[in-house]
């Protein structure tokens, strides 16, 4: 008789395409049929299971929950906890706390991902957000996968359990070697088009060093910003220059044809776009967030600014006028990639978590 698989049950605001739901399609491929996986979409959006490995043991309940009714909410999760009973349950930013309310009388062992905000809290964190993460995430692990979330973790929230794991990716996905024969530059950014990864602020700053070089910016990408930005493109008169690309599972393509990667954002932790760009050999134009300049190869810290149109423009304009030293740059933060960044060590620790090793038991 073969011995039982353990559950995690996984739980998301959305299972969109992005950074958490993309590690966590790396975590269940390493970790193969050896977990059952239960994964819960908050808003029904499952777009990131075509990225899961087929033969896995997944499955995607429908959990009934109402918008705004946290304590209701709340208690159903519980119910349903104590149905399954999972042997761990993993949750995922702000939009999951009712998870951690429901557990909050510890059912099952919980660990808790927090990667970031949304753009309510770019600036400065809610009072009200902040005391809920008090009182329901103090007996959980807590993962994060940023310095700077790590000091908000334990001096803002006050939280006791808190694990710093950098996120990390496949390096073998991504070539350093430039297809030949273009002489046109290209500056790139791989981001979804929300809001508060301000693309708006890419387009504008190469706007203001469109007439000084042959430069072409290609944004690879979807999301609800999409539109705008395209009639955005058309009123700075560059959208001949500018490529929109739509959504890809293949950015790694994308990256080979870049020469700058930009990253306009108004707020990130550890971005995986950036992680791909240093492993594509790829100097950085970045705005000062999160863990960004940190990350970076020492090189790269002159390229990294304010959050501001012209600032932005200056890193651009600075690598584009020096080719040879920013292939330098991108050179060197292939190496802080290689030695810092390898998902290997990631996803080790993330299945020693799962298993329980170094995790905080109920």
């Amino acid at each position: 008789m073969s011995a039982r698989k353990p559950v995690a049950l996984h739980v998301f605001s959305t299972f969109a395409v992005g950074g958490p739901q993309v590690r966590f399609a790396a975590l269940a491929g390493h970790l193969g049929d050896a977990w059952k996986h239960i994964i819960v979409a908050m808003d029904g959006n499952t777009a990131c299971r075509e990225r899961l490995p087929p033969g896995l043991d997944v499955s995607f309940p429908d959990i009934d929950h109402r918008k705004g009714a946290m304590l209701q909410n709340a208690l159903g999760f519980r119910r349903y906890l104590k149905a399954t009973r999972p042997d761990v349950m993993v949750t995922s930013n702000w939009g999951t706390i009712e998870w951690a309310m429901a557990n909050f009388l510890p059912v099952v062992r919980h660990i808790h991902i927090e990667d970031g905000f949304g753009p309510e809290e770019r600036a400065t964190q809610l009072p009200r957000r902040v005391w809920m993460r008090r009182i329901f995430l103090r007996r959980v692990q807590v993962v994060v996968p940023s310095l700077t979330l790590r000091e908000i973790a334990t001096r803002v929230w006050r939280l006791g359990h808190v694990r710093y794991v950098p996120n990390g990716i496949d390096l073998t996905r991504f070539a350093v070697t430039r297809p030949g024969g273009s002489a046109v530059p290209v500056i790139g950014t791989v981001a979804a088009l929300r809001a508060e990864k301000n693309i708006a602020r890419l387009l504008r700053s190469f706007r203001l060093i469109a007439d000084e070089t042959n430069a072409e910016l290609t944004i690879v990408g979807d999301g609800p910003m999409r539109g705008d930005l395209q009639s955005l493109a058309k009123e700075l008169g560059i959208a001949a220059r500018v490529r929109f690309t739509g959504h890809t599972d293949q950015a790694q393509d994308f990256y080979r044809h870049f020469d700058i990667f930009a990253l306009s954002s108004d707020t990130e932790q550890m971005p995986l776009s950036v992680l791909e760009a240093m492993a594509s050999g790829l100097p950085v134009a970045a705005t000062d967030v999160g863990d960004v300049r940190a990350m970076l190869a020492e090189g790269n810290s002159d390229f990294v600014v304010l959050q501001d149109d012209a600032r932005l423009a200056d890193a651009l304009r600075r690598l584009l006028a020096d080719p040879m030293g920013a292939r330098v740059i991108g050179a060197a933060n292939r190496e802080k990639a290689v030695r810092d960044y390898d998902q290997r060590a990631m996803l080790a620790i993330y299945a020693a978590l799962l298993r329980g090793d170094g995790s905080c038991a109920p």
